[in-house]
């Protein structure tokens, strides 16, 4: 037998397929998950697709063909143009990303000093506090949407994009992720630092803070996303058309072109990009989230 051949049994063995168990995975079972895959990518991503072929589609293509065509026989970038001389949408734009951004920083920031003292300060009153924000999550945003407005208007944030931000400052579900991230982690490493002298501030940024980035990541996603695509609040807050976000300012586009399925289709990319160029960016960190808490090093 010549080196680096293989022994006859050797390639003659199919390779098996195993789960995280290690059990063995049959040809049917395994068939049967690629295509409930395929479905849920279907299902999820097909939309979107679908209205981006939709908005790179010129005027003379029928895109309620039958069958009907996925791609576009004159890809053109007209309708972008459209939907900005329609409205000022990148103004829009920048007013949502305004919002958005805020909101991210006042999330993480918050929530992560929020979820550290459930989690690893002594007080009477923690199991309380914790309790608190669980209830919070409960209560619709519909049967506090009026308090709130009148509690803007009374201190003179009506009509401004802080306003607009104030009440998802800090986010009662992302402050319970951080608290169970930082319950996660080994207790023995910050009592390992306590000894050496350091403070709660220092045990806080330099041991618990990096060892939940993937928790972070997943809180500054669901931030960006809540503050970029809402919609009821910023419309009841704001009356001012040059302070409105993309969302408000793209149902214009669906109340007054809603035949126009390519200027509707052009503007639900812009206002869908950004989350995906958001997610490309920290899907890395979103996905560590899973094995956070273990002991590096």
């Amino acid at each position: 037998m010549t080196p680096g051949t293989a022994p006859p049994r050797a390639r003659g063995r199919r390779r098996r397929v195993t789960d995280e168990n290690g059990r063995r995975v049959p040809a049917w079972e395994l068939a049967l998950r690629y295509l409930l895959l395929l479905a849920v990518l279907a299902l999820t991503v097909g939309p979107f697709l679908w209205q981006l072929s939709t908005s790179l589609k010129g005027p003379t293509e029928n895109i309620f063909s039958s069958p009907p065509r996925f791609l576009p026989g004159e890809p053109t970038l007209h309708n972008y143009e459209r939907v900005a001389d329609t409205i000022p949408v990148w103004d829009y734009a920048l007013n949502s990303l305004k919002v958005a951004g805020a909101n991210v920083v006042t999330n993480c920031v918050g929530s992560a000093l929020a979820g550290y003292a459930l989690a690893r300060l002594r007080y009477r009153g923690r199991g309380a506090a914790t309790l608190v924000f669980i209830l919070a999550m409960l209560v619709p945003v519909e049967g506090i949407i009026i308090a709130q407005f009148t509690t803007m208007r009374e201190l003179g944030l009506n009509n401004t994009l802080i306003g607009v931000v104030l009440p998802g400052s800090v986010g009662a579900m992302n402050v319970l992720l951080m608290r169970n991230a930082f319950r996660n982690l080994p207790e023995e490493v910050e009592e390992a630092a306590f000894v050496d002298g350091a403070d709660v501030w220092q045990r806080f940024l330099r041991i618990a803070l990096p060892s939940v980035r993937g928790t972070l990541a997943v809180v500054a996603i669901f931030a960006f996303m809540g503050a970029w695509d809402d919609f009821l609040w910023p419309l009841i807050v704001l009356s001012d058309p040059s302070k409105f976000t993309l969302t408000i300012g793209l149902n214009y586009l669906h109340g007054t072109f809603a035949n126009d399925e390519r200027l509707v289709a052009a503007g639900t990319v812009i206002a869908v990009a950004p989350l995906i160029a958001l997610f490309a960016c920290l899907q890395r960190y979103f996905f560590r989230g899973v094995g956070e808490g273990a002991v590096k090093g």
